[in-house]
C-alpha cells in the first residue's frame, strides 16, 4: 500500500474516503456540495462557469504526490512524495470507487428535512468532476486516460494542477477547464511559497506556455497569502499577459484543514484586498474583472 495505513484512517476520520485496490486515490465530499443539498449557497465555479455544485464529485487520483509543499496548502502534505511510487490503479476501478463512495458520504441527507430530495438524488448521479482533492494529478501515469473515461461518462471535468510535469500537460486529453496554479510572481517568492521539493519554476513557466495549444477553457489561478505572494501584482501581470489564458482567478488564501499549522489566520487577504490586488494586475494586463465571490474571497478576470 503507498499510504501507510495509519494514514488512511487518519485521513478517512477526516472526510476522505480511499478507493482502488491500491489506495492512492481518494474522494472527499465538497462543503459547497453539502450546503447546496441544504440550500446554503453554491461555489463559485457554479456561478462563474455553470455547473452544479450539487453533483460535484471532488477527488485525487495522486493523493500523496507532489512536488511541492505550499504553505498555503489545506492538505496533509507531511505524507508527500514527489515522484510516484508504487503501482497503480485502473481509471475505471477510481471513478466507479469514488462514486460509490461519495453516494454513501451523501447518504445522510435523505433523512436530512433540509435537504432538497431531488438535489439528493441528482447528487447522487455526479456529472462534474474537480480532480484537484490533494497531491498533484499530473503524477498519476494515466491521468489523460482517466479524463477520457470521465468524459465518456458524460462529466465535465475541471483539472486543477500546479504545473510541474509539464510534459504530461502536453499531451494531455483536454479537460474541460484546465487550471494552472501560478504560486508566485518570481522564482525567489515561489521557493518560500511552495517550500518544493524539487526546484520547478522553470517546468511551471513551461506549462504555462503551454495553455495557448488548448482549446477548452484555460486558467491561472493565484492564491495569495499575505507577507508571502501578496506581492508585486505587475509581475504576476506579466506573466498573464506573456501567457494569456481564458481566465485568472485570484483568490485569498483561506486558512482551513492543515494550512493552519503553518499560517496564522491574521495572513489571509480580505476581499477588499483581493479585489484592489486583482484591479492592479488588471492595469498591468489588460485583463478586466467578470465576476466575483466574496465569500470565497476570489475575482475572476478575463480579456
Amino acid at each position: 500500500m503507498i499510504i501507510p495505513e495509519k494514514d488512511i484512517q487518519r485521513l478517512e476520520s477526516m472526510g476522505y474516503r480511499f478507493v482502488g485496490k491500491h489506495k492512492h486515490s481518494a474522494v472527499k465530499t465538497c462543503s459547497w456540495t453539502r450546503k447546496a443539498i441544504v440550500g446554503e449557497g453554491f461555489c463559485y465555479k457554479q456561478k462563474f462557469y455553470g455547473i452544479s455544485t450539487h453533483r460535484c464529485l471532488q477527488m485525487s487520483p495522486a493523493i500523496p504526490f507532489c512536488k511541492h509543499r505550499c504553505k498555503f496548502c489545506w492538505r496533509d502534505t507531511s505524507i508527500t512524495h514527489a515522484e510516484w511510487k508504487g503501482p497503480v490503479d485502473e481509471p475505471v476501478d477510481i471513478i466507479d470507487g469514488c462514486i460509490e463512495a461519495q453516494r454513501k458520504l451523501l447518504t445522510g441527507f435523505k433523512g436530512n428535512k433540509k435537504a432538497d430530495e431531488k438535489l439528493v438524488e441528482e447528487a447522487m448521479n455526479p456529472n462534474q468532476v474537480a480532480i484537484s482533492l490533494a497531491g498533484e494529478p499530473t503524477e498519476y501515469p494515466m491521468l489523460s486516460e482517466l479524463i477520457k473515461a470521465f468524459k465518456e461518462r458524460k462529466f465535465t471535468v475541471f483539472l486543477v494542477t500546479n504545473g510541474t510535469n509539464p510534459e504530461v500537460i502536453e499531451k494531455l486529453e483536454e479537460p474541460t477547464n484546465l487550471y494552472v496554479t501560478l504560486p508566485a510572481p518570481n522564482e525567489e517568492i515561489y521557493k518560500k511559497t511552495c517550500v518544493p521539493i524539487k526546484n520547478s519554476w522553470d517546468k511551471i513557466m513551461k506549462s504555462l506556455s503551454l495553455l495557448k495549444n488548448f482549446s477548452c477553457r484555460t486558467v491561472v489561478r493565484l492564491t495569495l497569502v499575505k507577507g508571502l505572494n501578496f506581492v508585486k501584482p505587475e509581475l504576476y501581470a506579466k506573466l498573464v499577459e506573456k501567457y494569456e489564458p481564458d481566465f485568472l482567478e485570484v483568490k485569498g488564501f483561506m486558512s482551513v484543514g492543515y494550512s493552519r499549522q503553518r499560517l496564522p489566520y491574521e495572513d489571509m487577504p480580505l476581499h477588499p484586498e483581493i479585489q484592489e490586488f486583482a484591479g492592479k494586475i488588471g492595469k498591468n494586463c489588460g485583463y478586466k474583472i467578470a465576476d466575483e465571490s466574496k465569500w470565497s474571497r476570489i475575482v475572476l478576470m478575463k480579456k
